[in-house]
């Protein structure tokens, strides 16, 4: 039987697999403390007497924690360095199976709970009572409850990052950069600031990601209840969206934010790192996204716009619409978009769903790396074998391989600069660089011009490149 009448179903099926050796008793172990803790854990959700003392959070979170890191180090020490997908695309859990849609409810149920029916949660919010009394003075709420679980979550699953990609420099930096900026400054600095009678600021967000905080309303209740601690609360969100971001963009690309500071950035890369491959590559799925984006953009642009206007006049001129308009966009782009799909839909469709279709402050990120940064991804062509590594593992859905096989510069306004596809080529065909503006892609020397071209306003030079290609 030759490979023209070999069966199809075996050539394109789950490769054959050895003898798996048997768990080791360390690892039943392991897994047996894993699975205490997300039992006791069930049971605080289900009332049990756990809560208010140090032995609910210590019992539950640090044994289903511990128990997950072990197994992690488990599976990797004694492994060669190196990425390794094996199966990725035949097992339930990563490519969209039962497993990865019941992981999508589960995500996606408690994002629902969290927002709108909350009294479920009342056993976790009481479990997480003594972390809450020692960092914020005051019992827990849904929030605290909220950021525990996504800093426990990024730190875990962080750990997993600096095993899997411990071959490579950068995937470290940026995971142990995203783990620092998610407990310290996300999560012990706002709460700290509660005890000490101040707002609870979160100081890695700014607008428009988080646009309340240049929202008169914001300014106004920052200003007034912590004095000069407020204004310079506001001085920082104003510094780090209108100076910080064109800077360090224009120095560094997006992945100084995306990658490396960002919470929703850093629970995608760590957490949702299993998933990156569902990320959908397709043209009309880039389509969407432009459109999708940028709309989002214009809008809470336009929203603030007209929140200040209105302020100005005393809410004379706009009345009651602009209140609503801003209900709208924090329940639809806020908690629907952000929260429910961004996250719930990471078995489904990839850990980058929020970050590639609606995260305004990706878009301003984007506009500035596209056509004013020195950031790009380098490629040498003659070395590619198209084997479609960086493809596929690119969650923001760049088709890398078609840059690599025509040996263009990387520079897309989406890309994170997350290095992933650098670090899963064999060839090390990809590289991520700084240089000078004018050289990332043709017409780069005049970025004005450019960007009116990609708008459709300034007819393009014949050869001039593709510029949102």
């Amino acid at each position: 039987m030759n490979m023209y009448t070999f069966p199809m179903q075996r050539r394109f099926g789950e490769p054959e697999h050895g003898h798996k050796p048997a768990p080791t008793p360390t690892a039943r172990v392991a897994v047996a403390v894993v699975a205490l803790g997300v039992l006791l854990f069930v049971a605080a959700l289900a009332g049990a007497p756990l809560g208010r003392t140090w032995f609910g959070p210590m019992a539950s979170f640090v044994l289903a924690g511990g128990g997950a890191i072990a197994l992690i180090r488990m599976r990797y020490r004694n492994t060669t360095p190196g990425i390794k997908h094996n199966g990725v695309f035949f097992s339930g859990a990563t490519s969209r199976g039962a497993l990865a849609w019941g992981l999508g409810i589960l995500f996606t149920g408690f994002y629902v709970m969290l927002y709108w029916f909350p009294a479920p949660l009342v056993g976790a919010i009481r479990l997480v009572d003594p972390v809450s009394y020692a960092l914020a003075g005051h019992a827990a709420n849904r929030w605290f409850l909220y950021g525990f679980l996504y800093t426990v979550a990024m730190i875990v699953f962080g750990t997993r990052m600096f095993y899997k990609y411990r071959h490579n420099r950068y995937e470290r930096i940026r995971t142990a950069s995203v783990i620092v900026f998610q407990l310290g400054f996300a999560f012990l600095i706002p709460h700290i600031l509660e005890r000490l009678n101040e707002p609870e600021f979160y100081f890695t967000y700014f607008w428009p990601l988080k646009p309340d905080y240049l929202f008169p309303s914001g300014v106004h209740w920052l200003t007034s209840s912590s004095g000069h601690l407020g204004a310079f609360l506001v001085g920082w969100g104003a510094i780090m969206t209108f100076v910080a971001t064109p800077v360090l963009t224009y120095f560094l690309g997006k992945r100084w934010y995306c990658s490396w500071v960002c919470g929703c950035g850093g629970l995608a890369e760590t957490l949702g790192d299993s998933w990156r491959q569902l990320s959908d590559k397709s043209l009309g799925s880039w389509k969407v996204e432009r459109w999708m984006i940028h709309t989002v953009l214009i809008l809470i642009v336009t929203l603030t716009a007209l929140l200040w206007f209105n302020d100005a006049h005393a809410g004379l001129v706009f009345g009651s619409f602009t209140r609503a308009l801003r209900r709208w966009y924090g329940f639809f782009i806020g908690m629907i978009f952000s929260g429910v799909a961004g996250v719930g839909f990471y078995p489904l469709l990839g850990s980058r769903v929020w970050c590639r279709f609606a995260c305004p402050q990706a878009a301003i990120l984007g506009l500035f790396q596209r056509f004013f940064s020195r950031f790009r991804i380098t490629v040498n062509g003659g070395q590619c074998m198209s084997c479609g590594n960086c493809s596929t593992y690119c969650e923001m859905g760049i088709d890398v391989r078609s840059y690599a096989q025509r040996g263009e510069n990387i520079v897309r306004a989406s890309c994170v600069g997350c290095g992933v596809c650098s670090a899963v080529c064999p060839r090390g065909v990809l590289k991520l660089e700084n240089g000078p503006v004018s050289n990332r892609f043709p017409g780069a020397d005049a970025p004005v011009g450019a960007f009116l071209q990609s708008l459709g306003l300034r007819k393009r030079k014949h050869g001039g490149g593709a510029y949102w290609s």
